[in-house]
């Protein structure tokens, strides 16, 4: 267990592998339900950030014109409800389940799954916790359940899982340029999904830490972990929580220098480079705040490999427009 050098944010990843395995499916794949995605526009769109809240190590910049395809992107990240019906399907099994284990926080920590904690830590990220039986049932450890929480984000859930849902939901992952694009809902170089102050008016927006992190968090915006996929306002594309609830999971595998080159594979319909092990993730979590990890904002990424789990990654799917599908 450990953490990618440089990577400075509350997201470990797992050392040790177990080998892929293929995935359980449905015998016929249904037509994608495109009733709860939004129809994304072709069109440039500015992508990246060269400003002093960002991390140049990340490689947020170049701030760039990106050309995208018109596409469709689900309007909020995949519920632990949909994600049921996806195992009882398919019978998958994740790759927290096949591990045994996942990370929670500490603070989200059930009091009966204390007997569960691992006997390892990570020391970059000490607020994490190897716990044996955290999975997406069971997100805060043995004891917890889903009751109450059937519309928040599923979690618990690696690269690979989404990978399978999205598949056998006859859709895909977006690019890491479509969310972006889609999370800016129109926007042009704004910080965030609704402009460039966090809280305008006062008013919380998104789902991230308020207090000290990582001991208080004094729920000030209504939650301590994650919240339902539809909580606070939808951007201009009809999109919810790109900022802050839950990291999701893209399709591109991670660089930190690929898209600085001025290449027209890195301008239009970008889709990452085509090696490596690791994934880039988008939107920070209910864990992100300022004084630590502000990769809340919409130029703001990650990444994490593709069989790590933790209490804070999600996703949302993608899909390319249906025939009679207008996306203008």
């Amino acid at each position: 267990m450990g953490v990618h050098e440089g990577k400075g944010c509350c997201v470990p990843n797992r050392e040790n592998r177990l080998p892929a395995t293929a995935s359980a499916s449905s015998a016929s794949p249904p037509t994608p339900d495109t009733g709860d995605m939004a129809a994304i526009p072709a069109g440039p769109f500015r992508m990246g950030d060269d400003g002093p809240d960002g991390f140049a190590a990340d490689g947020e910049g170049p701030s760039r014109t990106v050309h995208v395809d018109a596409f469709l992107i689900d309007r909020t990240a995949v519920t632990n409800a949909a994600f049921e019906r996806f195992i009882s399907a398919t019978g998958h099994q994740t790759d927290a389940e096949r591990y045994g284990w996942s990370y929670v926080f500490h603070a989200a920590l059930h009091p009966a799954a204390a007997r569960f904690v691992m006997d390892a830590s990570v020391p970059a990220v000490p607020w994490w916790l190897a716990v044996h039986g955290a999975t997406w049932r069971t997100p805060d450890g043995p004891g917890s359940e889903l009751e109450g929480r059937e519309d928040h984000p599923v979690v618990h859930v690696s690269w690979r899982d989404a990978s399978a849902y999205a598949a056998w939901a006859g859709k895909r992952l977006p690019t890491e340029a479509e969310w972006e694009k889609a999370a800016r809902g129109g926007l042009d170089a704004k910080r965030f999904p609704w402009g460039d102050d966090l809280n305008p008016g006062g008013e919380h927006r998104c789902n991230i830490w308020q207090g000290e992190f990582p001991m208080r968090n004094t729920a000030e915006d209504g939650f301590l972990a994650t919240a339902p996929a539809r909580s606070f306002e939808p951007n201009g594309y009809g999109l919810w929580n790109t900022s802050g609830n839950v990291w999701e999971w893209t399709g591109d595998r991670w660089s930190a220098t690929w898209h600085a080159a001025n290449r027209i594979e890195t301008r239009r319909n970008p889709r990452g480079p085509g090696a490596g092990t690791a994934r880039v993730i988008k939107g920070g979590s209910y864990l992100c705040h300022a004084s630590y990890c502000n990769r809340y904002r919409n130029a703001a990424r990650s990444f994490n490999d593709e069989d790590t789990t933790t209490g804070h990654m999600g996703f949302r799917c993608a899909s390319d427009p249906l025939m009679g599908h207008d996306p203008a």
